[in-house]
């Protein structure tokens, strides 16, 4: 199911979603809301979600609540940035993640679902990624699954360029794929598609397209295969691999990428073939430090944590702005009064703005104070409280909004 179409769904039929961003890779389905902020409103919104997930990809709902995690508040902001970075990937660090989570807020745009909060959110992860990268043994050149795999293929397999690759999927990964293989020097690759898209893929890429009348000869010939399709289920079979590999072959190296399993598993029982998959490559992944995964996990707590404060002083301001034009409609009100009564003047009306100014500029640099300390919502709590500020602050809420869309 296309993640864009439940972005839209889950804010068109959510009450109180004012927006959202959905991240869809491989082995990973996230759904980040924009939602109104009564603690009430954010539990009908996930069920809310669940009902809209489950009902367009048809996994039963029982199934789904099993699978599923709900983040909340700052948490989101901590868990968004760790997936950013590659903590949270099957190879810790890895490095296309970070671009899977800015294309989905791009696609997010295109398709009108975003919201301001929500392009802070995941603009700050994608600067959060890049202060891992930069400061971390984490995330650095070519830390992709890919390479990964390739590099610990390498103990078995001594010159890459005398080597007969058979290339299994079109998509990115793919291309991924044939990238970092011919960086070994790889000349020989042949291209298996499930879905029948080898040749498109192919004659851009300068390979050879394999059909499904010739797989039984490329498997025969190949001594490396890369899968990295999205299939629902397994493209190669130790039935097919037997079949089309007499027990003269020689050896074959195996490297599956897919998730869910493009290789049966008892592949790797079958004579003469190894077998490198996800799981393996994610045990054995080499680290430059082995201190780097609780470094990034310091700097992404960090960066949540100032992300969180700086949303809460952004909200407060919100709350202030409304605060303020609260009091300033009463001296406006006031004023006016006194003008039809022919009891202002000039001097007077200085006067009275010079105290309102005064009395209303400490409580709101106390207020930028405490939502600097993680008290934002205490701040906003009081003001409504005190004011009854209401659609007030609802609009002051929404000019900012405005007022950032057009700066942006």
């Amino acid at each position: 199911m296309g993640a864009p179409a439940i972005g839209a769904a889950l804010v068109s039929r959510g009450q109180s979603v004012n927006g959202a961003v959905v991240l869809a890779t491989c082995n990973r389905f996230e759904a980040y809301l924009d939602v109104s902020d009564s603690s009430g409103d954010r539990d009908v919104s996930a069920e809310e979600a669940v009902a809209v997930v489950t009902e367009l990809t048809g996994v039963a709902p029982g199934e789904f609540r099993g699978a599923l995690a709900v983040h909340s508040e700052g948490a989101v902001a901590e868990h968004l940035f760790a997936v950013s970075s590659g903590l949270e990937s099957v190879v810790i660090g890895e490095g296309e993640i970070s671009g899977q989570v800015r294309r989905a807020l791009e696609s997010a745009r295109e398709h009108g679902t975003t919201s301001p909060d929500l392009e802070r959110l995941f603009q700050r992860a994608s600067t959060a990624s890049r202060e891992v990268q930069n400061r971390t043994g984490l995330g650095g050149a070519g830390r992709t699954v890919v390479r990964l795999a390739l590099d610990l293929a390498s103990s078995r397999i001594a010159d890459w360029r005398a080597e007969n690759v058979l290339l299994v999927g079109t998509g990115a990964y793919a291309g991924a794929s044939l990238a970092a293989l011919r960086d070994r020097g790889v000349t020989e690759v042949g291209v298996f598609s499930p879905s029948g898209r080898a040749h498109k893929f192919a004659a851009r890429e300068g390979v050879q397209p394999v059909t499904r009348d010739d797989l039984a000869d490329a498997l025969a010939s190949a001594t490396v295969i890369v899968t990295c399709s999205a299939a629902p289920g397994p493209v190669l079979t130790a039935e097919m691999i037997t079949a089309a590999r007499p027990e003269t072959s020689g050896r074959l190296f195996v490297i599956d990428l897919g998730l869910p399993r493009n290789v049966e598993p008892a592949v790797a029982a079958l004579e003469s073939v190894e077998l490198l998959d996800l799981e393996t490559i994610r045990v054995h992944a080499p680290l430059r430090e082995l201190n780097a995964p609780d470094d990034a996990r310091d700097l992404v707590a960090r960066a949540a944590a100032a992300f969180t404060a700086e949303n809460t002083e952004h909200q407060v301001t919100s709350a202030v702005v409304a605060y303020r034009s609260h009091v300033f409609d009463l001296l406006d009100a006031e004023l006016e009064r006194l003008r039809s009564r022919g009891d202002s003047t000039d001097a007077t009306e200085r006067a009275m703005r010079h105290l309102v100014s005064v009395l209303v500029h400490q409580p709101t640099q106390r207020a930028k104070e405490l939502a600097r300390q993680g008290q934002g919502e205490r701040v906003i709590d009081a003001l409504n409280t005190l004011f009854d500020l209401g659609t007030s602050l609802d609009e002051a809420i929404a000019q900012a909004e405005r007022t950032e869309r057009t700066a942006g």
